[in-house]
């Protein structure tokens, strides 16, 4: 967490008294005027109407202290168009968007720098979760402790170390080389669970106490969706507390803010929360208690319950690879999941008498008492029903059982936050719906009330880029569709000198493109998500000569690749929600309930969103240009085919493959 001043001499005047609309306005118009310091800031400067009414909309939100959501297509700037406002009313605002390394560019470029162009003075805050900070006293312990995996660890370990002694953030972004899933990274922060509080020596140099203080003192704070939802339910992190304090609260990337919402509003208990339990009752015991207590058998019960209640929700499933999201009634079933469960809570409660009577010993104690507690009710509520609106679900990893209950959508918690203190509420993304009602966001998010503005792209698409969809090509549910997919993008990519990214809605089917594709075009360097990390991979990309990547789901979005590094997408198949899917499950039936039509209502909805967030990646300035191939044939036979072209920026339409061809060899000529 950093908070850093802008004092810029003679600044203050540009800031104006929000309450003064008309101000506000013109000081927001000025500063993107032709004339204007952010054109007199920087060379590349262009003054976009789109931009200008955007910047207009958010500034009159903020001024009425209103609700406003905005769709702004790619290329509109949006970043700008949010923080000149928020910057120029001088009012306390909390701007959240979608991932930390987004949060990571606000704080660290964006903010910086329009502060100055504009000689605004702001104080400003980036804060995370508590996972994302060092905690002192754990690494202490781990120093001295910690039974690390392998040499990799033990390295990362000296790092942080010798990072510690002079970081003034104790934000773990700041650490070179650390990659974020290290099991060191657990072993040197803190959780809600194993947090000491003010019990803890190193209280006094506790940078999540720090991030928080600093949070409260700032004027302009930048949190992420995961951070946001998570402290509303936990209380955890001290958004709940800086929320009813600003006056301002804007959601970047909106478009991911109901999934985060679901995931972090609701329940979960970990068969891994319940394993690391057992294992701090052990060593606090035997390091502060040995003999007093049987700490072996105590803690051997909830370790075993935790193995007990990870294979009753595998049933069947033994060699799991990934993350797999399990229906909650085909595990529950005939009461399969209750005796574990009660087995959970009978071991977490035993241990509470032995801990509370060595509490006065150390503080620790009183915490671990509190973490069984907290564990045997946590049990004990998936022992019993789901309230209404809630649907639960279990993520299986090859390390553990995942038990989720959240509800279905965000409507219940944005109601609750709009009735607390006045402030204006601004969400914008370029893609929160098909239609001009913003329905697909605004119906999860109860917003339908809400004044919504949208902006289009000022590229030209028409000119600049083109739609083909492959006509006759294998069905989506056929076995040689994935092949097809890899072949075609092989001949492509082969056209343009690489390129080229294809895109899948399901990891299964990546090998089977990937193979067909280097089959297809040995020439080119074909890239395969999960090969290596993802970041690696993007520089790879675009580091190399003629190559292609072939990903899944985390590079449908957040993705930039301007200028001729990209200029090909094909996507495999039209990206509906998974029939299967816990959730989907459950919103299909509210739908049903409600006299709603799930197919056209939620899956082509869901459908048109993902399937523009795709598309985005391909023109992403104005001068770019590219090819977007749809592999599905449906778009052509179906018709909800032509509502999710029409959901799409207004490309020229190419007919067959010599076409497409052709385009590409004006593109490959154009390098």
């Amino acid at each position: 967490m950093t908070t850093e001043p802008e004092d810029e001499p003679g600044a203050v005047d540009t800031v104006v008294d929000a309450a003064d609309a008309p101000s506000l306005a013109g000081a927001v118009a000025a500063a993107f005027a032709p004339d204007g310091p952010l054109a007199a800031a920087d060379a590349h400067f262009l003054p976009r109407a789109a931009q200008d009414e955007l910047a207009r909309a958010i500034a009159q939100a903020v001024q009425q202290r209103e609700v406003l959501v905005a769709e702004a297509g790619t290329g509109v700037g949006k970043t700008y168009a949010y923080l000149v406002p928020l910057l120029l009313s001088g009012r306390r605002s909390l701007v959240s968007t979608a991932t930390k390394s987004l949060q990571d560019q606000l704080f660290l470029r964006d903010l910086p720098r329009l502060a100055q162009q504009l000689g605004v003075p702001v104080r400003r805050a980036l804060l995370k979760g508590r996972a994302s900070y060092l905690c002192r006293q754990r690494l202490r312990v781990a120093e001295t402790e910690a039974q690390l995996p392998d040499r990799f660890a033990a390295r990362a370990l000296n790092r942080v170390s010798a990072w510690a002694q002079a970081t003034r953030t104790g934000d773990l972004a700041e650490v070179e080389g650390l990659d974020e899933r290290s099991p060191v990274i657990p072993l040197v922060t803190s959780t809600r669970d194993n947090c000491l509080g003010l019990e803890c020596p190193a209280y006094r140099d506790c940078h999540v106490v720090q991030a928080r203080r600093e949070a409260m003192a700032a004027d302009l704070v930048v949190v992420n969706h995961h951070l946001f939802f998570a402290d509303l339910a936990l209380r955890d992190s001290g958004v709940a507390e800086l929320l009813p304090t600003v006056e301002a609260a804007v959601f970047d990337e909106a478009h991911q803010l109901v999934e985060a919402g679901v995931q972090f509003l609701g329940t979960t208990l970990t068969t891994g929360q319940a394993l690391d339990l057992a294992r701090d009752v052990l060593a606090l015991g035997l390091r502060h208690a040995r003999g007093l207590a049987p700490w072996a058998e105590l803690a051997g019960a909830i370790e075993k319950a935790a193995r007990e209640l990870r294979l009753a929700c595998a049933g069947p499933l033994r060699d799991v690879r990934g993350i797999l999201k399990l229906r909650w009634e085909e595990r529950a079933s005939g009461d399969r999941l209750v005796e574990p469960l009660s087995r959970l809570v009978e071991a977490a409660d035993a241990a509470v008498p032995a801990l509370v009577a060595l509490a006065d010993t150390a503080p620790d104690f009183t915490k671990l008492a509190q973490r069984c507690e907290n564990l045997a009710a946590l049990a004990g509520r998936f022992e019993g029903e789901a309230p209404d609106g809630h649907v639960r679900w279990i993520d299986l990893t090859p390390q553990q059982a995942r038990l989720v209950e959240s509800p279905l959508d965000i409507r219940a918690m944005m109601a609750e936050q709009r009735a607390g203190p006045a402030k204006a509420w601004i969400f914008t993304s370029a893609t929160l719906g098909a239609d001009a009602s913003l329905g697909w966001f605004t119906a999860q998010a109860g917003l339908e009330d809400a004044p919504k503005l949208v902006v289009g792209s000022p590229f030209d698409y028409t000119a600049n880029a083109r739609v083909w969809v492959p006509a006759p090509f294998p069905k989506p549910n056929d076995a040689a569709h994935p092949a097809a997919v890899g072949a075609l993008a092989g001949r492509l990519a082969s056209a343009l000198g690489g390129r080229t990214f294809v895109l899948t809605t399901t990891l299964r089917v990546l090998p089977l493109v990937a193979q067909a594709l280097r089959a297809a075009a040995p020439e080119l360097m074909v890239l395969v998500q999960g090969s290596e990390p993802r970041r690696a991979l993007l520089q790879r990309y675009r580091d190399g000569r003629g190559a292609v990547l072939v990903g899944s789901a985390s590079f449908w979005e957040g993705i930039d690749m301007p200028g001729d590094a990209l200029q090909c997408v094909l996507i495999d198949k039209l990206p509906f929600p998974p029939p299967n899917d816990p959730l989907v499950e459950a919103r299909v039936r509210q739908l049903r309930a409600t006299g709603g039509d799930p197919f056209n209502d939620y899956f082509v909805a869901e459908a048109a969103v993902s399937l523009k967030q795709g598309a985005g990646r391909l023109i992403r300035t104005e001068t770019d240009r590219g090819l977007l191939v749809l592999c599905d044939p449906r778009v052509r036979q179906m018709g909800y085919g032509r509502r999710l072209l029409a959901a799409l920026p207004p490309m020229g339409v190419l007919g067959d493959e010599a076409a497409a061809l052709e385009w590409l060899q004006l593109l490959a000529e154009a390098h």
